[in-house]
């Protein structure tokens, strides 16, 4: 009898669009008025499904319309993006998806993410330029030996800084140019791709999922809940620390059965076909000449600026792009190699990463779907309602899971931010507990679910090496598991001090 195949991450998402799809012809459509600032005219514009029209943009016409967000939130530019207006919700005249409007999402998703798409392709590029040097394969020789018999430090070290990086500026879709520098190394020192996207992913997602100063997820969403962002921090940090710990824990007790008997990995079977998807040499030790030194430091450098930019000067999709274009040249100066080899390396690369830009596409063509046919906003209104009457420890419990639930048709964390705090954080108040858990419930939700929507960064991911969804879930579930009670304990205690 033949073994039914596990779908692939795009057959995948595209059966999640057909159902979503579905959904527009069940759930009523409906929408709040919406509140954004224009910093040119100096101006609020309220807008609703029918009219648009500018308010003046003071303290007063906050308090009017509900909002509980001081106003130099607004001219500061914290909160750039239109808000949901409380008490606005009203049901609106269907708009089902048909067809052909699920046919052209994948393809509008592809157009709206294309700033994304086009730094993982230019990614790709440039791996497949180094590769062409031989500067991986020379750097991996080199690192293997200096590691050996230590290589636990590198699952320490990667999940740690990459943590770090997730909780302070919200490090995430930036993570995508690390799968093919960091699985090689992870390969050469005797683990298996899995433990490489682990320390990658996780570390990411943990830290997200315990932002402290992360400005995409719990500065916006304290501003737009009308409270100070360090508000709730030094409870933040300690579970950061503490939940960080729990993912290197794990990751490293996988790790070792894995080091001991390459048979207990969860894609043994992969085994061959991951190691030649990402040039493993079979032993022969390339020398680290002075050029491929240079070169290796050129392309290190790409990252730092990368990061530092994203971190320091406010750089988006098109800088960090900019940056693995400008660092592509350099290699392509110092390594002396021709135009035409040039050329055919970067584009290789690049198509090698084609099918991941393609999966980020598609997931944005979901969140297309939903705002096309009106529901997202129906749904966040029946959301909320389901909190009245609970005492505090339920409702903080509540507003995790409904936060988890939410993400997966907004897996912006930006965008749930000013879309459902300022609805969500007044619900605080009726239960007599501080915004700021609020504001925990969404990050922690929103953090964990990331570990297995298969909206938002995983399947990109996983594809990045290969690896199916039903694999991952195999992986992470028994700590999935462990992240949501000690994240339901910590609301519980949150919510009675």
């Amino acid at each position: 009898m033949r073994k039914i195949k596990f779908p692939s991450a795009q057959s995948i998402l595209l059966i999640i669009a057909a159902l979503v799809t579905i959904m527009t012809w069940i759930i009523p459509a409906g929408k709040y008025n919406q509140l954004l600032y224009d910093k040119e005219a100096k101006v609020f514009s309220v807008k609703s499904a029918e009219t648009s029209k500018n308010v003046p943009a003071t303290t007063k016409t906050l308090d009017s319309l509900g909002i509980k967000i001081p106003l130099e939130k607004f001219t500061s530019g914290d909160i750039w993006k239109p808000i949901n207006i409380p008490n606005t919700y009203k049901q609106l005249e269907a708009k089902p998806q048909g067809f052909f409007d699920f046919v052209k999402a994948p393809i509008k998703g592809i157009i709206a993410g294309a700033d994304i798409i086009f730094l993982i392709l230019f990614i790709g590029g440039l791996v497949g330029l180094m590769n062409t040097t031989g500067a991986f394969d020379a750097g991996i020789s080199w690192l293997a030996k200096v590691l050996k018999g230590r290589e636990y430090i590198l699952i320490i070290l990667v999940t740690a800084l990459i943590s770090i990086g997730g909780t302070t500026f919200g490090l995430a879709e930036e993570t995508m140019a690390f799968y093919p520098i960091l699985i090689p190394v992870f390969l050469a020192a005797k683990y298996d791709a899995m433990v490489g996207l682990a320390c990658i992913f996780v570390g990411s997602s943990v830290g997200n999922m315990f932002s402290t100063t992360n400005p995409f997820s719990c500065i916006i969403a304290s501003n737009a809940s009308g409270i100070n962002w360090t508000t709730g921090l030094t409870t933040r940090f300690i579970v950061f620390v503490i939940g960080t710990i729990i993912c290197i824990i794990y990751i490293m007790r996988y790790a070792k059965k894995v080091k001991n008997n390459p048979t207990h990995s969860i894609i043994y079977d992969q085994k061959e076909e991951i190691e030649t998807l990402f040039h493993k040499n079979s032993g022969t030790t390339i020398p680290l000449t002075s050029r491929l030194r240079l070169i290796l430091l050129v392309f290190t450098l790409c990252f730092v600026v990368m990061i530092f930019g994203v971190a320091k000067l406010e750089w988006w999709f098109l800088e960090m792009t900019t940056t693995f274009f400008v660092g592509a040249i350099l290699i392509g100066f110092i390594s002396k190699i021709d135009e035409n080899t040039f050329i055919d390396s970067f584009l290789k690369g690049a198509g090698e990463l084609l099918g991941v830009a393609l999966i980020v596409g598609i997931a944005r063509g979901i969140t297309v779907i939903m705002e096309d046919g009106l529901i997202s906003d129906t749904m966040l209104f029946y959301a909320s309602g389901m909190t009245e009457g609970m005492n505090k420890g339920l409702f903080a419990n509540m507003m995790f899971f409904i936060y988890g639930g939410l993400s997966f048709f907004i897996p912006s964390s930006s965008g749930m931010a000013v879309l459902t705090m300022p609805i969500m954080s007044p619900l605080a108040d009726t239960v007599g507990v501080g915004r700021e858990l609020v504001v925990d419930a969404y990050i922690y939700g929103m953090g964990l679910f990331s570990f297995i929507n298969p909206t938002s960064l995983i399947l990109a991911s996983l594809a990045m090496i290969k690896v199916g969804y039903d694999k991952w879930l195999k992986f992470i579930m028994p700590l999935f598991f462990i992240l949501i009670v000690f994240t339901m304990i910590v609301l519980t205690i949150s919510a009675y001090t």
